[in-house]
């Protein structure tokens, strides 16, 4: 597909997968409009990473998911939709377990429901492997049962629903992306790549939550183009698509990779700091993507090795992004 001059809005867009889908969409020459949650500092997020030749072709829109008029404004005359903006730290859904909730089920159903009047030819919304909680059968298909062990996961859970209701309600053209656990440049600590190579270049000790829960770990070059292919492929409304590498890795020997890739002997911490209740920690999530190769020619790219070192090597030119001290949720 070509997407220049294509009107493109992007919810979430100044976050970690949003600001790398911006500058996809940008370099591809798309009209892109991004929505990004208004603050008195103006902060624009992960989007002043972006080259200014790059940043000054987007058009900023500020406002809330939980803003229907907002929303509605923001969409006036797009094509199409990627709905990514939600609140997504599994820690912070244990504090502010309502404003989770209010932001991710009820702003879709916002952008659903602008969606019913500026008839997008398409909207991708954005889920999450947390919905499938702990693995009953691996690999994970999209067919695995839903658990929500935290309010975050929940709140996943509710807003993939609502938009399936609104494809078999009204017609929307929505499809549903389902991505693993996606990494790279820009990522901030709240994840446990960039957590484990900020500790990992500062010191010969890393400290993290349980180590023994398994992961799919996807580039986040992968997951942008899972985005671009769900939007652009044929007989995929209505259906939600993992992304993932068919592959999963212990965070303890994911930290020990990322030691023998800073070159460093490091010893690994559990600290009780990090852990989440243990009802509600995921052990285990693996990926089946044979669906997301079949309905639209996706599989990754970008092997772990070759991800980490990126990241590593972005991490290193961007240390003021990056605090080694602190636990952020």
């Amino acid at each position: 597909m070509d997407w220049r001059d294509v009107p493109v809005l992007i919810t979430g867009a100044g976050g970690f997968i949003g600001s790398h889908l911006v500058e996809y969409l940008v370099v591809q020459h798309a009209k892109v409009r991004a929505f990004i949650r208004y603050t008195s500092q103006g902060d624009i997020g992960l989007l002043r990473y972006l080259p200014d030749e790059l940043f000054e072709k987007i058009e900023i829109v500020r406002g809330d998911l939980r803003d229907a008029s907002a929303i509605q404004r923001a969409m006036d005359g797009c094509e199409y939709v990627f709905h990514l903006g939600a609140l997504i730290a599994i820690p912070y859904s244990y504090v502010h377990p309502r404003e989770v909730v209010d932001t991710n089920v009820m702003g879709t159903l916002n952008v659903l429901e602008a969606a019913r009047l500026a008839k997008p030819k398409r909207i991708v919304h954005t889920s999450t492997s947390e919905v499938y909680g702990t693995a009953k059968f691996v690999p994970i298909t999209e067919e695995h049962p839903l658990q929500g062990q935290s309010p975050y996961s929940a709140s996943k859970i509710g807003a993939d629903k609502i938009a399936e209701s609104y494809y078999r309600s009204f017609d929307t053209p929505v499809v549903t992306i389902r991505p693993f656990n996606t990494y790279g440049p820009r990522q901030s600590t709240r994840a446990v790549i960039p957590t484990i190579i900020t500790q990992a270049l500062a010191r010969n000790e890393i400290r993290l939550g349980s180590l023994s829960p398994t992961r799919d770990f996807t580039y986040v070059r992968d997951t942008v183009r899972g985005f671009i292919l769900a939007a652009e492929a044929e007989g995929v409304l209505g259906c939600e698509i993992n992304l993932g590498t068919n592959n999963e890795i212990s965070v303890a020997d994911l930290a020990q990779r990322i030691a023998r890739l800073v070159g460093g002997e490091i010893s690994v911490i559990c600290e009780s700091e990090r852990l989440r209740p243990s009802k509600s920690e995921v052990e285990r999530l693996h990926a089946d993507n044979s669906l997301a190769l079949k309905a639209m020619q996706w599989k990754p790219e970008v092997s772990l090795d070759d991800g980490l070192q990126r990241t590593i090597d972005w991490i290193k030119q961007n240390p003021a992004m990056y605090e080694v001290a602190g636990y952020h949720v």
